[in-house]
């Protein structure tokens, strides 16, 4: 029923804000469509705010939701997409403020194609074909540049004019297919197959201008982007403009961001390279001057020693020291053989010594018997028995007249 008020008898603020909370709550949740106007992810907390405005009417109303509801969409959330909530309306009392506390999001319309698009990139990701591993390099100067773009196209204009400006011997082979539409995708990738199987291809450019996600849809088929994965070509993507991203562009050797781009990447600039071979040029013969006048000085020093200049001085200088080191051998040799004189003569002094025959000079003999044997004792020779006495410079024959044995006293006063 309606509440009872009158200007002697109002209802307080807090009345009026209480009973439209009531009523907001009994309203339960529901389904509301609306476009992200404004999203904020605040560090460190649970909650994500967004304001969700009406695609018609200038108005919105804004949105609480868990970060979890939010990081598991398939694509990420951004401003501008168009989403549909399941949320339980509440009105905050304190604030006077409407929000919506939103359980579910889905993506609808763009938002949900996008979403579709970002599952297939996903998937084509986890297999591999993305991987920075298998882009393959351009090459410097390409034999034939093929082409696929729709017939008489800006895309097509921009890519031979801009290559032949950079380079104007390039040549072309190019095969046009239907950029747009149901039939793209297979005209494309039957291009890409001639293109392929033509020996003279050493680069393939798939080339189209602008337009809309739908417009530039084909170009993420998965049979396309099959099939330049399977291509042993390199490939060069200029589909639309910068900030439009389909798969192809994932899968290419070389994503340009234009079709204008693509011509810069495929050729070199035949003026810059005029200009880098000249510098090179001009660099070489630099380092040429310089190296040779570094060697010209060395020459010059070489040239200005007194060796250079008269050879003979050197050989002097070396005969000099061969005739020093030669009187030097001869000295040292003959010290070494007066050490050596010196030392014979001390050895055969002292053989001399020790030699029997020298002690026969001091005045000693030698008695011998009949046999030759050497007579030490009187016991040994007898009366009558022929001797001879080795003295040092012969021999004296004797006969034995008789013995006469010393006593022993007698031999230690003898000793």
């Amino acid at each position: 029923m309606p509440l009872e008020t009158s200007p002697s008898a109002p209802a307080p603020v807090r009345q009026i804000a209480n009973l439209m909370s009531g009523y907001i709550d009994r309203l339960g949740a529901v389904w509301v469509e609306g476009q992200v106007a404004q999203l904020s992810k605040r560090p460190g907390m649970n909650r994500v705010f967004l304001t969700l405005r009406d695609s018609v009417a200038d108005l919105s109303v804004t949105v609480t939701c868990s970060r979890v509801t939010v990081d598991s969409l398939p694509t990420p959330l951004v401003e501008g997409a168009s989403i549909v909530v399941y949320a339980k309306p509440s009105y905050y009392a304190p604030r006077g403020t409407l929000s919506l506390e939103a359980r579910e999001i889905r993506m609808v319309g763009l938002g949900e194609l996008l979403a579709r698009l970002e599952q297939r990139r996903q998937l084509l990701a986890a297999e591999g074909l993305f991987d920075a591993a298998r882009k393959r390099p351009l090459p410097f100067l390409p034999r034939t540049v093929g082409l696929v773009t729709a017939p008489g196209s800006a895309a097509e204009r921009d890519v031979l004019e801009n290559a032949r400006r950079r380079w104007p011997a390039v040549s072309f082979e190019v095969a046009h297919a239907t950029m747009q539409g149901t039939r793209c995708a297979g005209e494309v990738i039957e291009a890409l197959r001639r293109l392929e199987n033509d020996p003279e291809v050493d680069v393939i450019v798939v080339a189209r201008g602008g337009g809309s996600v739908e417009d530039l849809l084909p170009f993420s088929d998965e049979g396309m982007v099959r099939t330049v994965h399977a291509l042993r070509t390199p490939v060069v993507s200029a589909i639309g403009h910068e900030p439009d991203t389909p798969l192809l562009d994932y899968v290419a050797d070389v994503r340009a961001s234009t079709p204008t781009d693509a011509a810069k990447r495929v050729v070199p600039d035949v003026a810059e390279e005029l200009s880098g071979v000249a510098w090179s040029r001009e660099r070489l013969r630099t380092l040429l001057a310089a190296r040779l006048e570094r060697e010209q000085h060395t020459l010059d020093a070489l040239r200005s020693r007194p060796a250079m200049a008269d050879p003979r001085s050197l050989l002097d200088e070396r005969a000099g020291e061969l005739l020093a080191l030669r009187d030097r051998a001869r000295r040292s040799l003959g010290h070494r053989l007066d050490r050596a004189a010196d030392e014979i003569d001390h050895h055969r002094a002292r053989a001399r010594a020790l030699s029997p025959l020298e002690t026969l000079r001091r005045g000693y003999a030698v008695l011998q018997d009949d046999g030759g044997h050497v007579v030490s004792s009187v016991d040994a020779v007898a009366a009558g028995s022929r001797v001879s006495v080795r003295v040092a410079d012969g021999r004296v024959h004797a006969d034995v007249t008789g013995t006469e044995k010393t006593s022993t006293t007698q031999k230690d006063a003898d000793g």
